[in-house]
């Protein structure tokens, strides 16, 4: 009946064995296997000598030798624990062991033979049969373990359901070949690799890992049309922007995924690599080139220093905490009221950055109180201000929170800054400051205007420093985590103007041009970052469809659903009044602006904060034209405000 069970659970039902289904051997399987071997092979070795001048030794019997040399095989086999490795997954590890196992066997064995020469004047082992048995038991024991290896890879491919998807590489180099060897040894992996492709001009075809290198004389569609691949892997940044999109362009156009692994230096070896490939993503085919930052001055500034990080949560405070972090500072404070972000940055941070020294608080900015306690509690050196409202659409509907976090926090902070004698004072602000169009990007504009006429002010020694940059992908609230949220449910993806445009940056790049930026601050400065070439919003979206192998209009649609309350349809980056000039950093320009009497600044927001309490909004909007006068609004209802010529007077 057991048979019978066994026999049952072996087999389905068209009578065909589940060799896939198997659980790896038990250890003693294997040692039961390889004395089998080890039996065939010193049956070899009998067959090989028995005819040859040489004869056995007969101080006992030629099976009892047979036994004996055995006997000593198995007990290293135990010694190097030849049989802990799992056989269709053997590595150059196990053949190690083996290799150890067989020339410890035959070592042993010919030094007992030669002890009992020297004592009884006779040997029991013929030499040579101990070396040929040691080669050929090698032989077969690593031969076993290639073909039930090489057996399994095949029928993994070859078994009908197999789902996996084929996939060829581009590139040669030693990392492209590591990750080739993964993709061929590790069967849980749901690619299977078909062959490298090399842009090299190679004299003949040859092979890596026993698949084919196809050398790519012109376009890389003819190579594709070679093979039969559902999916081409790159290491972006193996390659420029722009030849990344060459490569995504005329992978989608033969209806092939593009995946993406990261380069060497990246590579996280405590990840999984099934984890680390992953569909390219929009933000890779950007065509920027790198950033390149003094690493040692921002050393020089950062090092045994306390640094206050605001919206330290966020996406571009948390950036800036991470990236702090390699600089050695004494301590890093992070504020932040989002109680589940702060938490989860605190775990990252106990996990990935053991030897930095932080402190999370709890906070809002807008307590003037509470903030003074925690400067002073940590005796903070430097202030990242990163902290802000910045959704224009809701900031236009409740423009006195705006007042209140981004004019009122900033106000709050800058004052302490310069009581307390902190060295330096970064503020992160945006290009929606320029020419505003928004309450949002006017509230920030007004806090820039605030630090920059205090920078002035007799007896600051603080240095007040301002840096300014567009759209940051993957930061909330973001329009490309938008889009692939609607791609991924099914459309329709929704773009509020087709000839809307923005400049787009990626958190990493942003951040560290903040720290450089504030190396470089005298006190006064607001830094521009060059963003780069704008991106149309609408090709942005019809790009992403296709990079989720999908037709836009036809498997997504596209709706233009109008312009937002104070939304541009582009943004600039210098005021009409602004001159720009350069830094040492060809990313970094100065603009250079009008700076505003502090005393009429201090008055007018002092004004704007006490009208944003009463949340009149008319007022606050109002007040905020007078102190920005460039401020005007679009497709919003503080429209009529830019035409009415009646001033508005705090009461």
């Amino acid at each position: 009946m057991r048979s019978l069970f066994f026999l049952k659970k072996r087999y389905t039902g068209d009578n065909s064995i589940r060799l896939l289904d198997q659980r790896y051997l038990p250890r003693w399987i294997v040692v039961l296997i390889d004395t089998f071997l080890c039996l065939v092979s010193m049956g070899l070795v009998y067959l090989v000598l028995i005819d040859r001048p040489t004869n056995f030794h007969d101080a006992i019997s030629v099976p009892l030798q047979a036994l004996a040399i055995i006997a000593v095989n198995i007990t290293y086999f135990f010694i190097f624990k030849t049989y802990a490795g799992v056989i269709r997954y053997s590595t150059f590890r196990d053949l190690v062991k083996l290799t150890f196992s067989s020339l410890a066997t035959a070592t042993t064995v010919i030094l007992i033979n030669f002890g009992i020469l020297f004592f009884y004047a006779d040997k029991v082992f013929l030499t040579t049969s101990v070396l040929l048995y040691m080669l050929l038991s090698f032989a077969i024991m690593v031969l076993f373990r290639i073909t039930v290896k090489e057996s399994y890879q095949y029928l993994k491919v070859t078994a009908p359901g197999n789902t996996k998807k084929r996939v060829a590489i581009i590139g040669t180099d030693d990392h492209i070949i590591s990750i080739g060897k993964a993709l061929t040894t590790e069967s849980n992996l749901p690619y299977q690799l078909v062959a490298f492709l090399t842009s090299e001009q190679i004299g003949k075809r040859f092979e890596i890992l026993g698949k084919p290198v196809i050398p790519v004389k012109g376009s890389i569609s003819d190579a594709l049309d070679e093979l039969d691949v559902a999916c081409v892997l790159i290491v972006a940044q193996s390659f420029s922007g722009k030849e990344r999109s060459e490569i995504v362009e005329q992978c989608i156009e033969r209806g092939k995924q593009v995946l993406n692994v990261p380069s060497l230096e990246q590579w996280n070896k405590k990840e999984d690599i099934r984890n680390q490939i992953k569909a390219i993503k929009i933000e890779d085919l950007l065509e920027r080139n790198p950033i390149e930052i003094d690493d040692d001055t921002i050393r020089n500034d950062l090092q045994n220093k306390t640094i206050l990080v605001t919206g330290g949560a966020g996406s571009i405070g948390c950036e800036i905490v991470k990236q702090i972090a390699g600089f050695s500072p004494k301590l890093v404070v992070i504020i932040d009221q989002a109680e589940s972000a702060l938490h989860e940055l605190e775990l990252y941070l106990q996990l990935n950055n053991k030897d930095l020294k932080f402190i999370t608080e709890l906070a809002d900015i807008r307590n003037m109180y509470r903030m003074q306690l925690l400067c002073a509690k940590y005796d903070i050196d430097i202030v990242y201000h990163a902290a802000a409202y910045k959704h224009v659409p809701i900031i236009e509907r409740n423009p006195h929170e705006a007042i209140y976090a981004n004019i009122l926090g900033t106000v709050n902070l800058a004052v302490i800054a310069v009581n307390q004698g902190i060295d330096k004072f970064v503020m992160v602000s945006t290009d929606k400051a320029v020419n505003p169009t928004s309450v949002m990007g006017a509230s920030k504009r007004a806090a820039e205007m605030y630090v920059q006429s205090l920078q002035n002010e007799h007896g600051v020694q603080t240095k007040f420093i301002t840096t300014r940059f567009g759209n940051v992908l993957g930061s909330s609230g973001s329009v490309i985590p938008i889009f692939r949220k609607q791609i991924a449910q099914g459309g329709p993806v929704t773009v509020t103007h087709r000839d809307i445009i923005r400049y787009f940056m990626t958190i990493p790049e942003a951040c560290q041009l903040v720290l450089q930026a504030g190396t470089m601050g005298k006190g006064g400065e607001i830094y521009v970052f060059d963003m780069g070439e704008p991106v149309r919003i609408l090709d942005l979206a019809e790009r992403m469809v296709r990079l989720a192998g999908l037709e836009p209009y036809q498997d997504i649609d596209i709706k233009i659903t109008g312009l937002r309350p104070g939304e541009k349809l582009f943004e600039e980056c210098l005021n009409d009044s602004a001159t720009p000039l350069p830094t040492h950093n060809a990313k970094i320009m100065i603009s250079k602006v009008p700076v505003t009497e502090f005393s009429f600044v201090k008055d007018k927001v002092k004004a704007i904060i006490r009208a944003a309490t009463k949340h009149n909004d008319e007022r606050v909007v109002g007040l905020l034209k007078e102190l920005v006068p460039e401020y005007k609004s679009e497709n919003s209802k503080f429209t009529s405000l830019d035409s009415s010529n009646t001033k508005i007077i705090d009461t």
